[in-house]
C-alpha cells in the first residue's frame, strides 16, 4: 500500500549557520535556488546562511527568507534524486506556511520569496517599534493557559504540542505571565530569546503591510491541500489563502491541530520535515507518538531519506 506523504516546513527559530551549504554543493537545483534568491533580494543570502555570523542569520529580515529558500532547496534536491517523488499535503510552522504554499504551487518561488521578504521586513519593523516578548509555558493544559493569558493581557502565539504553549505580548505583561504561570498549573515558564512579540496584537502594523502585499500578489490554487496555521484546516481558495497568511501574523499558530488534521483528515501516514534542526519532528512526536517522520536538513539526512523512500 502506497504511503500518503505530507511535507512540513520549519519556522523562525530553526535556523542554523551552515544551513544548505552541503546540499548546494551536491545539488545543482538547490544551488540555483540560492543563486536566484541572492539576485532577487539584492544581497548574498547564501553567504549568511552558509557562513553566518549567527547574529546576522537570526535577524528576522534575513532568517525568514533563508528558511524559505532552504526548505525548497531540500525539496528540489530530493526530487533530483527521486524524480518520481510526490506528496499529498503540506503544512508549515509560521513562516514555513509560505514555504508549504510554494511547494504546493500556490505561487512560484519568486512570488513567495517576495512575500516572505516583505513579511520579514514588516515584522522586523513592528519589533523595532514595540517592546515585545514571548514565553513558553510548559506543562499546563490549554484552558488554564488561556485563563493565564487573559489575566496577564497577553496573546496565545503558538500551540506547539500538548503541554507547550507560547504566549506573546508587551514585555512587562509577558514577564507577569511568567511569574503567574505556576499558579495556573504550569511546570515551568521560560522567556524566549526573540526580537519581539510575534503572533500577537503588537504585529498589527506588519499584518496591514502583509495583507496589502498579498492582495497585489498572484495567488493560485495549490495542487495538494495546504493546512493553514490559524484555522488548522486545508485552504484552497486564493482569497482565503490571502486571508489566512495575513491573519497568521497576529493570530495563533495552531500547530497541534494542524498535525492532527494531516493525520486524521488528510490520512497522511508519513511526514517529511524540511528545515534545519529537526524541531518539527520533536513536536510531532509529542503530538502523536509513533508517527512516522523523516527530517531533511543537510546532505546526510537527505541521503538517508532517499534510501528510505526508495
Amino acid at each position: 500500500m502506497s504511503q500518503k506523504i505530507a511535507l512540513l516546513f520549519a519556522g523562525q527559530g530553526a535556523q542554523t549557520v551552515g544551513m544548505g551549504k552541503d546540499i548546494v554543493v551536491a545539488s545543482p537545483a538547490a544551488a540555483e535556488l540560492f543563486k536566484l534568491a541572492d539576485a532577487q533580494l539584492g544581497y548574498a543570502l547564501s553567504a549568511v546562511a552558509f557562513e553566518g555570523p549567527a547574529e546576522e542569520l537570526t535577524r528576522t529580515a534575513i532568517c525568514q527568507p533563508a528558511l524559505y529558500v532552504h526548505g525548497l532547496a531540500c525539496l528540489v534536491a530530493l526530487r533530483e534524486r527521486l524524480p518520481g517523488f510526490t506528496f499529498g499535503a503540506a503544512a508549515g510552522l509560521s513562516l514555513g506556511e509560505f514555504t508549504a504554499h510554494a511547494a504546493a504551487g500556490t505561487f512560484d518561488f519568486e512570488v513567495g520569496l517576495d512575500l516572505v521578504g516583505k513579511r520579514s521586513r514588516a515584522m522586523q519593523d513592528a519589533c523595532d517599534e514595540t517592546h515585545g516578548a514571548m514565553a513558553a509555558i510548559i506543562g499546563a493544559d490549554e484552558n488554564a493557559i488561556r485563563d493565564l493569558a487573559a489575566a496577564a493581557d497577553v496573546d496565545i502565539a503558538n500551540l506547539n504540542c500538548p503541554g507547550q504553549i507560547v504566549v506573546s505580548g508587551e514585555a512587562s505583561k509577558v514577564a507577569l505571565a511568567v511569574s503567574l504561570a505556576k499558579e495556573y498549573g504550569a511546570r515551568k515558564a521560560v522567556e524566549l530569546t526573540v526580537s519581539g512579540a510575534f503572533h500577537s496584537r503588537l504585529m498589527e502594523s506588519a499584518y496591514q503591510r502583509l495583507k496589502a502585499a498579498l492582495e497585489e500578489s498572484p495567488i493560485g490554487t495549490p495542487v495538494v491541500p495546504v493546512v493553514c496555521n490559524v484555522d488548522a484546516r486545508a485552504v484552497s481558495d486564493p482569497q482565503e489563502i490571502r486571508r489566512t497568511l495575513a491573519d497568521q501574523v497576529t493570530g495563533s499558530v495552531r500547530w497541534t491541530e494542524s498535525i492532527e488534521y494531516l493525520l486524521d483528515h488528510e490520512h497522511c501516514d508519513l511526514l517529511i520535515e524540511m528545515g534545519p534542526g529537526g524541531v518539527l519532528a520533536g513536536l510531532v512526536g509529542r503530538i502523536r507518538k509513533g508517527t512516522p517522520i523523516l527530517s531533511i536538513s543537510n546532505l546526510a539526512t537527505l541521503e538517508e531519506a532517499v534510501s528510505r523512500l526508495a
